[in-house]
């Protein structure tokens, strides 16, 4: 295990007026509500998009612990499908005390890098969790995630409130 420093990136949006929108890259290509929770693709795309991004602190978990994140009420899974293949995905978790709603994961396959695919995805989660009653919608990303990544969120009208470094063991 080595050390290796990081920086982390907190955005937010506080209102649907402020969303700069991409509009469906193509018209067969539709965003999903996973109803009922299906953790299984939780936790592929967690894999599958996370291998290249470091994402580990999931790899631990047995299926019962995906099981219950996936089928709380707070948490929705939505994916991004162009007719019956998958493209993309993100996470929704809920916090109404609060109004607000944390996209907790979000990213798209490779294959289907630099094909608009990531600003549309995104301008939906950030659609979505306004018209579920949200006052803000915030995210976090890191020197780990894709490089377009923090200009996707600010590309879409979020804003940085807070960075930080920090040291991982990795």
């Amino acid at each position: 295990m080595t050390k290796e420093e990081i920086e982390r990136n907190f955005l937010e949006i506080k209102s649907l007026k402020e969303l700069f929108k991409v509009e469906k890259p193509k018209n067969n290509s539709e965003v999903h509500l996973i109803d009922p929770p299906d953790f299984q693709i939780n936790k592929f795309f967690y894999k599958q998009i996370g291998n290249k991004y470091k994402w580990r602190d999931r790899l631990v978990w047995d299926d019962k612990k995906w099981i219950n994140y996936t089928t709380h009420n707070n948490v929705k899974t939505f994916v991004l499908k162009e007719e019956d293949d998958l493209i993309g995905y993100f996470e929704l978790i809920y916090n109404k005390e609060k109004s607000e709603t944390e996209i907790a994961y979000f990213g798209i396959l490779e294959d289907y890098f630099g094909k608009k695919y990531g600003g549309y995805l995104l301008s939906e989660a950030i659609e979505i969790s306004f018209k579920g009653g949200s006052k803000r919608v915030w995210v976090h990303t890191c020197s780990f995630d894709h490089k377009y990544g923090i200009k996707n969120y600010i590309a879409r009208g979020m804003k940085i409130f807070k960075s930080e470094k920090v040291t991982l063991n990795i």
